[in-house]
């Protein structure tokens, strides 16, 4: 099989690692890989078929791709988008220090888009309201038995994710045993039966969009959010309703704790970039959250 090659160029250093992370889901992701060497394997459903990427930096301001499957030359033809190469972020002057402060340890943080909402939609409903490694768990179980094999020369366990008609067709005992709760279970199969109309998401501005995927029902407005950082790029998309985030910006920037509300008050002067100012504190490593106590046990709903 013969890999589609494709270059990106940008006006600056180029950071794919900080840029694509967000997408893995946990270490054992089989669907996201990232080597000692720096490279990144990532697989994919693109509209013309599964995907695997090989992603490496040629250059300090160049990123290599070469990608297998019937939907590489698609992923090709969205490689600029996916690292970033159109993120707007030339309003963004942070006046606050630490974001500020943040903003020049990484001025090269760019925001990626993937332009498949399904894909990140599912991993998000599955995490709602869940440790993050019982959630990682899931979607590795999930995706491991009913993806498909990665094409190309993928590194071994890497798959590709089920298309919605798979999703669809999962039954309910296996969420179960997978230890995905029947609410969130049946969310994962009611996006998955309106993947069409989710993809076509993509042409909306990214405001309207989140607000449409909170009409489904079991999408909230911290899901809606979460895929939408990932599908669309969305630098304002803020994760109102995270067990961790407004927590992590209140000591960070105020050196106590917050809710929801004041954090969406504090960062409101940041629209339109809440979340990349989030990204930033994140990536530059000056985010702080210390903790005080045990970690909560993960509930095992397969005994149940």
């Amino acid at each position: 099989m013969r890999a589609v090659e494709a270059s990106v160029v940008f006006p600056g250093p180029a950071s794919p690692g900080h840029t694509l992370s967000p997408l893995r889901r946990g270490g054992g992701d089989p669907c996201y890989l990232a080597t000692a060497d720096g490279v990144i394997w990532r697989t994919t459903l693109m509209r013309t078929g599964p995907v695997t990427a090989r992603i490496s930096r040629a250059a300090p301001d160049t990123i290599d791709c070469e990608a297998w499957g019937s939907g590489a030359t698609e992923f090709s033809e969205t490689l600029p988008a996916l690292l970033g190469a159109h993120d707007e972020a030339s309003g963004f002057a942070p006046d606050e220090p630490t974001i500020a402060a943040a903003h020049r340890r990484v001025p090269h943080l760019r925001l990626g888009r993937t332009g498949r909402v399904l894909e990140a939609l599912i991993p998000a409903v599955i995490e709602q309201r869940v440790a993050g490694k019982d959630a990682f768990r899931a979607w590795r179980l999930l995706v491991t038995k009913y993806g498909a094999p990665a094409p190309g020369p993928a590194p071994v366990r890497m798959q590709v994710p089920p298309p919605a008609d798979v999703w669809r067709r999962i039954p309910s005992w296996e969420f179960h045993l997978a230890n995905v709760d029947p609410g969130r279970a049946r969310t994962v199969v009611g996006c998955a039966q309106r993947a069409d109309s989710l993809e076509r998401l993509t042409t909306m501005p990214a405001e309207r969009a989140r607000a449409a995927m909170t009409t489904l029902p079991g999408v909230g407005v911290w899901t809606a959010a979460e895929t939408a950082q990932r599908a669309f790029g969305d630098a304002d998309a803020l994760s109102v309703g995270d067990y961790h985030l407004a927590k992590v910006v209140g000591w960070t920037l105020l050196g106590h704790p917050i809710d929801d509300d004041a954090m969406v008050e504090l960062l409101e002067p940041l629209r339109p970039h809440r979340h990349r100012a989030v990204r930033l504190l994140e990536t530059s490593g000056l985010a702080h959250n210390p903790r005080f106590g045990a970690r909560m046990a993960i509930p095992n709903l397969r005994v149940i």
